[in-house]
């Protein structure tokens, strides 16, 4: 007996493969391993590369930043542990043309490094602003330095002359192409020089009020490293030292965390679709298959098997096949993630690492989860039919599965789509959504089933409809079940529309193409008429104006704050540092009050960032005491504000809702879309409009973020180019569920209208019986699924995508249109047969 359930397992198992039977039971579990993977061995490939380019972002593989001369304790510990180490300074300064050479000046993100700069990483020169560029692991030489292009194009330079900064002179050697570790901080957006370290004692432009940031990067050893970096955060927690921390890639373009983190996001939703639909259809294909096998287990419990061998005999069938089409999903997965790989080329600089054997692990473990919680309880119940049924069709019909089993089993699969979601409220409102909306079908489709069987007048409507009506109304549990597998499936289907169409545009909206590409700082209360009018004289005719006011946060509801009241890093560096304060009297059309009121002109009222006030601990009502050059201003939170960072638009954690602030000291900050330049006239380039402000205005701050944006645009439609591309499994899912739904009950339909046809109904009234009752079904599906997707898309943009989007009043309409055709299109192909089949022969088998 410890044999024979093996062996008979194994024979059903052949047999059930070549008729056939496991077919769709094996695709489903593929096409949900396949989509899962597929996501997992990307994400695990990514993740081991932006943990491995870590290390060049930051030019090493730890960095201690600090705001002067790293202490030398710090110096001699990476000494005693075999480390390299270099140490680099980074400052505003202007930098400027000779007279001769037009004299124009501009602010630069001044470098100095030493010689085996970067320890990690390469830098990327060119030669001159138009040519391309090489990788080298050289650095200026004194005398010279190394700028980006934007700097030459702004002060009319080439590749030979000089610039000056501070006392000293420099050639310029070298156009700067890619820096590893530039970082994203406001000051890096200026133009980048890179001198040599020999060079900056001679420019005296390190003065005891210089804003300095150095940088002091290791390399090593990973336990090396390891060892230093937890003895590093000791030391800096022990000796309270301000102003000096580990450097991260949390310091790193929040636009593009951001873009990646919903990225992510979508493949996962996508991913999750799919698994989803496949557990639907594992469920409605089981089913049929135990109700096939019904009278070959009555035979063998008549030729004397008991109960315990059928059962571990189809129990090991089911293991088998899910095991075998797990292992074809992993692989179609494998093969399917390098279309990512090509996709997203560029998310990483060099290749990625190859994967660990984790995303095999899940896609197996998720693969037999769900063919065991969805497949096996009702094929489970084959065991207990009784050998009567032999000359008793009428007895040991399937039962509903027990319910422990079937909660254990969804419980299960619930949790690992949570898990395999990344994100607990994508996990929680995917998983939670199709579980709501499966109940919302059960009951509304009950209801409309009884509703139809009321209002159909058999004396006066159609023969067609009255036996459609019939069809239905005479088995309402399979028309529960048929409407809502429909149901979810039409749901998956419709998110997926509605994913690519409203959700996409929204988040193709939080960064338009349009959007500025230009900060400019420092313009002073006296120039701002002039400079609008400047703008407007350029072409640009929309811009964001701000004042912006320096303050740094004293106290909190009366009490004194120091970053020490904080255990929150970031939230210590906020404390530490002076804020950008504005104030308006209307709310800025880009920011979202979530929390409170915006009243204009109010006094002592003051707006917060929502997510500045999570970091910080403040709520509605609070008091907040800010120094502002010198005097304090006290005023009460009334309202929050959500704040897009990824939109290029101007933002302020802290706004003032009045029109004007007096006696405090304000500079205005404009964002704008630069108007593109114009064509060379007689072989001579015309000034650039940037060019053109900073000589009418020298003592701004041109910021071009034109870079930046187009980096974030190009992730964004690689990573829609991405989910499209995933879309496929989630859309050939839902098809398995329409025609496993349609065809579930195939057998009944073909009794019944065998019956019909025997007491003289026609061919042609039966096929308007079918189209009808699956034209019925499709409208009821469509329109339920249609209205739950709307419910389910919107909590998604809200909850997890962050986006404000609102569905279309059609959906519900085209919907149900859409349920109709898929419905008719799906039985015309699974029941084609019910109808052809002789009746002799359905009558036959029905005995």
């Amino acid at each position: 007996m410890n044999t024979l359930f093996l062996q008979l397992g194994w024979r059903t198992l052949l047999r059930d493969l070549r008729a056939g039977e496991l077919r769709l039971l094996i695709v489903a579990v593929t096409l949900a391993v396949a989509a899962l993977t597929a996501v997992g061995f990307f994400a695990d490939r990514l993740k081991g590369g932006l943990q491995r380019d870590a290390r060049q972002l930051l030019g090493g593989d730890a960095v201690l930043r600090s705001d002067g001369m790293t202490p030398e304790v710090f110096i001699t510990k990476a000494r005693s542990l075999g480390l390299q180490a270099i140490s680099t300074v980074t400052f505003p300064t202007m930098g400027r043309a000779l007279e001769a050479d037009g004299g124009a000046s501009k602010l630069v993100a001044f470098k100095a490094v030493p010689d085996g700069y970067p320890l990690r990483g390469t830098m990327t020169v060119g030669d001159s602003v138009e040519g391309g560029g090489a990788a080298t692991r050289e650095i200026p030489a004194p005398g010279t330095a190394w700028a980006d292009a934007s700097l030459l194009d702004a002060l009319g330079l080439k590749v030979g002359q000089t610039l000056l900064m501070g006392d000293a002179s420099f050639k310029l050697t070298r156009v700067i192409i890619q820096e590893p570790d530039r970082g994203a901080g406001f000051i890096n957006f200026s133009p980048r020089v890179m001198v040599n370290s020999a060079d900056l004692a001679a420019t005296n432009l390190i003065q005891p009020a210089s804003r300095t940031n150095y940088r002091f990067a290791v390399a090593g050893s990973d336990a090396a490293v390891k060892a230093y970096v937890q003895w590093a955060s000791q030391e800096i927690k022990k000796t309270e030292l301000r102003g000096v921390r580990l450097e991260s890639l949390e310091s790193g373009s929040p636009e593009m965390r951001q873009t990646l983190d919903r990225a992510e996001k979508f493949l996962n939703l996508v991913a999750l679709l799919a698994a989803l639909l496949s557990a639907v259809a594992v469920a409605i294909v089981a089913r049929g298959f135990a109700a096939k096998h019904l009278d070959d287990c009555a035979m063998l419990r008549v030729l004397g098997q008991p109960q315990r061998t059928i059962a571990l005999a189809y129990t090991f069938e089911f293991v088998l096949a899910g095991m075998g089409a797990s292992a074809l999903g992993v692989a179609i997965g494998y093969a399917v993630h390098y279309g990512f790989v090509l996709l997203l080329a560029g998310l990483v600089e060099t290749a990625l690492p190859a994967a660990t054997f984790w995303p095999v692990l899940f896609g197996m473990g998720m693969g037999l989860t769900l063919l065991l919680a969805f497949g096996l309880p009702p094929v489970l119940q084959l065991a207990q039919v009784p050998p009567l049924r032999v000359i008793r069709r009428d007895v040991g019909n399937l039962r509903p599965a027990s319910l422990a089993v079937l909660l254990v089993g969804v419980l299960g699969f619930a949790a690992l789509l949570v898990a395999a979601s990344s994100d607990l409220q994508l996990g929680l409102i995917a998983v939670g959504g199709f579980a709501g909306a499966v109940a919302v079908f059960a009951v509304a489709s009950f209801a409309a089933v009884k509703l139809l069987r009321v209002s159909v007048n058999e004396a006066t409507a159609p023969r067609w409809l009255v036996l459609a009506t019939r069809q239905l109304s005479a088995r309402p549990a399979y028309a529960v079940v048929q409407v809502s597998a429909l149901a979810v499936g039409l749901l998956a289907l419709m998110l997926l529309v509605l994913l690519r169409t409203d959700l996409i545009s929204s988040w193709r909206g939080a960064t338009p193409p349009d959007a500025p590409n230009r900060f400019v700082i420092n313009v002073q209360p006296e120039q701002g008429d002039a400079f609008q009018q400047a703008l407007r004289d350029g072409g640009v005719t929309k811009f964001d104006w701000y004042p912006m006011i320096r303050g740094r946060l004293v106290a909190v509801n009366g009490k004194a704050v120091a970053p020490d009241d904080y255990v929150d890093d970031r939230a210590k560096r906020l404390v530490d540092r002076e804020f950008n304060l504005s104030h308006a009297a209307q709310q800025p059309s880009h920011n979202q009050v979530v929390a409170g009121r915006w009243t204009p002109d109010e006094a002592g009222a003051i707006s917060v960032e929502d997510g500045l006030a999570g970091t910080l601990g403040l709520k509605l009502g609070d008091s907040l005491r800010f120094d502002i050059g010198g005097q304090l201003s006290e005023a009460k939170i009334t309202s929050l504000r959500k704040v897009d960072w990824g939109s290029m638009r101007v933002n302020f954690f802290v706004m003032y809702p009045v029109a004007t602030m007096t006696d405090v000291p304000v500079s205005y900050i404009s964002a704008f879309r630069a108007p593109e330049r114009k064509a060379a006239v007689n072989g001579e380039r015309p000034r650039s409009f940037d060019n053109e402000l900073v000589k009418a205005f020298p003592n701004i701050t041109n910021v071009d973020m034109s870079s930046t944006i187009a980096q974030v645009q190009r992730v964004l439609d690689q990573v829609i180019r991405a989910v499209e591309y995933l879309f496929g499994f989630t859309l050939a899912a839902g098809l398995v569920v329409l025609f496993a739904a349609i065809t579930a009950t195939r057998e009944e339909r073909a009794k019944e209208f065998a019956i019909m046809r025997a007491v003289g109904a026609r061919a042609s009234l039966l096929r308007q019986v079918q189209r009808a009752e699956l034209a019925g079904v499709g409208l009821l599906a469509g329109f339920l699924a249609s209205i739950v997707a709307l419910a389910v898309g919107w909590a998604l943009a809200k909850f997890v995508f962050n986006f404000s989007w609102t569905g279309s009043w059609t959906v519900p309409l085209l919907g149900s249109l859409a349920g109709a055709a898929l419905a008719l299109a799906a039985g015309w192909w699974g029941l084609r047969s019910v109808l052809n089949t002789p009746v002799v022969e359905t009558l036959r088998k029905a005995q």
